[in-house]
């Protein structure tokens, strides 16, 4: 066997031996660099949501989440909306603009009902206090730990912060701004998109 032919199948073999080293620390190395990407579940609880409100009826409120926060949705009655005019006086931040930097679309915040349409209130359910969750006091009138003159909105059961039907917080409440509106869409009549807001 002549010098040349070793040398032609060492070449041959050290290449061969390479491109496997290659492959295999390609291999080795996929699963390493994937676990840098977000988990499908992180994409998704950053993504827009997109909800079917055609069932949702005048009173009824109905939970969705975004970005692991609870978001309420509730189709409001004339009654509901009318009540918001009793509690303009009463609330600490009636239009809204004690946060101007927040990232709710301006036509949802900057009007009497907080909302793109009047009838369909869209709140994140946390109360800007200690971040509990109020909860549904829609009926009117006395009841325990609210005002006799009540006229139906969201009761925080830690601190006892009350919301207007508007998500509006009262006067003289621990909780210092209004609930959170979210960005959000109208897709069509009946369905809304949470996440992003019309540019």
């Amino acid at each position: 066997m002549s010098e040349q032919q070793v040398d032609q199948s060492k070449r041959t073999w050290l290449i061969a031996s390479s491109c496997a080293g290659v492959a295999g620390g390609v291999v080795a190395a996929v699963p390493f660099v994937s676990s840098f990407q977000p988990s499908e579940r992180a994409r998704a609880s950053g993504a827009a949501v997109e909800v079917d409100i055609s069932k949702l009826q005048p009173g009824e409120m109905m939970i969705k989440e975004w970005r692991g926060k609870p978001v309420w949705i509730v189709r409001r009655t004339p009654e509901q909306l009318a009540s918001l005019k009793k509690t303009d006086a009463l609330v600490a931040d009636p239009k809204s603009v004690r946060k101007p930097d927040e990232v709710t679309p301006m036509e949802a915040t900057r009007n009497d009902w907080r909302s793109i349409k009047p009838e369909i209130l869209v709140v994140v359910g946390i109360c800007s206090h200690l971040g509990c969750s109020p909860s549904e006091k829609f009926v009117p009138g006395p009841q325990p730990s609210l005002p006799d003159d009540w006229t139906g909105g969201f009761l925080c059961p830690c601190h006892g912060s009350t919301f207007d039907m508007a998500g509006r917080v009262f006067k003289n409440k621990p909780a210092p701004d209004n609930l959170e509106v979210p960005p959000y869409t109208f897709l069509s009549d009946s369905r809304l998109l949470i996440g992003e807001a019309k540019a």
